[in-house]
């Protein structure tokens, strides 16, 4: 919608809220490790997984025992031996982004496919798959998925890799391919560049021959930053951003601003956007942000856009050129995923509160407790 010069997009990047998977049934006392048993519905696994009955903390995440049935039309299931950790997760756990309670948490995962539903082709058991985005529902040892969102795992990449940049490594390449396409020469800001996404996005902007600003916490992230391809790194703690970004383009400002922190951001983001510039806001680990006047993007021509990643990928091209691209780029050493942190799947609540205590760097995973 075009109001002057002004594009407002109010799309959201951080997983618009969608149907989640079928839900798990509750399950008489087992072990850890999946079995099979079998009833009037026909085999049921029983499995383990972290659930969420109430609103909260990461004290609310509870490792609990449930059954899942056989795929029905169109379904897999997968015992997931990965499962990626994200910051929408959390939001789902607060209620920033709603779901009907209880329900399983995570968008991402790597397993092999346990079962085929009926006169499913192009699958079989055995198969490695990697999904991301919808259905929510992969902190579990098991799941059901729909056959359509998962994507062959090529042999070169390892699980934990795939887990690792199968969301992350999909969102920078709609963010740099699809809602700005970055271009050599193009300046670009990225907030929280030591983080999961913000590495990623640092080391493929640099690829395509951008000059990177990236604003991080302390010295340690620092260094990572500038590993990651970043020209010019600004500890927001100790340096103002807005005026290191005018001193970094002699005045000019950036093209792009990719900001996932939101209300403590987003004002100095507009301040750093040349003339046309894009504010691509795709999330708000630091709250919601106040509304944008107008007036406050039409003094540049500015742009601001909230994309969501399945928008981006809502055909099932999309989505295997999204993945394809990210994959070739793993392999072509483009990009680098560093799984700094992992954690047994019944510890979640302490990856999330690593998480949200900004304790971690790069990507962290949960690896399912029989795996």
């Amino acid at each position: 919608m075009t109001y002057g010069p002004v594009l407002l997009c109010g799309l959201c990047l951080c997983l618009s809220p969608l149907p989640t998977r079928r839900l798990l049934s509750p399950s008489p006392s087992a072990s850890l490790t999946t079995t099979t048993v079998r009833c009037s519905k026909g085999e049921m696994a029983v499995v383990k997984c972290i659930r969420v009955h109430e609103l909260g903390g990461p004290e609310v995440l509870r490792w609990e025992q449930v059954e899942v049935g056989e795929p029905k039309e169109g379904e897999i299931r997968i015992k997931n031996t990965a499962i990626g950790v994200n910051f929408i997760d959390v939001y789902y756990r607060q209620g920033v982004y709603s779901a009907p309670l209880p329900f399983v948490p995570g968008r991402e995962a790597v397993g092999v496919v346990t079962a085929v539903g009926p006169g499913l082709t192009g699958r079989k058991v055995g198969d490695v798959v990697a999904y991301a985005g919808n259905p929510m529902g992969s902190y579990a040892q098991e799941q059901i998925i729909p056959a359509s969102v998962a994507v062959p795992l090529p042999p070169s990449i390892d699980h934990n890799t795939a887990a690792a940049i199968m969301l992350k490594g999909m969102t920078a390449h709609v963010l740099l391919r699809r809602v700005y396409k970055v271009q050599s020469g193009d300046c670009v800001l990225v907030h929280a560049a030591a983080g999961g996404v913000g590495s990623l996005l640092c080391q493929w902007a640099n690829a395509l021959g951008a000059t990177v600003i990236g604003t991080v916490s302390n010295e340690e992230k620092a260094a990572q930053a500038a590993e990651d391809g970043c020209h010019h790194v600004i500890i927001y703690t100790k340096e103002d951003v807005v005026t290191r970004v005018k001193e970094f383009t002699a005045g000019k400002g950036v093209n792009v601003v990719y900001d996932s922190v939101g209300k403590d951001t987003y004002k100095g983001s507009v301040e750093c956007l040349a003339w046309r510039g894009m504010l691509v806001s795709f999330g708000q680990s630091s709250g919601r942000p106040d509304p944008i006047p107008l007036s406050d993007l039409a003094s540049k021509s500015l742009l601001v856009t909230r994309p969501s990643l399945m928008h981006y990928t809502a055909t099932r091209d999309e989505l295997l050129e999204s993945a394809g691209e990210v994959f070739a780029n793993v392999g072509s050493g483009v990009l680098r995923i560093r799984v700094n942190h992992t954690y047994p799947l019944s510890q979640a609540a302490r990856a999330h509160a690593d998480l949200q205590a900004r304790k971690t760097t790069g990507s962290i995973l949960l690896i399912p407790d029989d795996a």
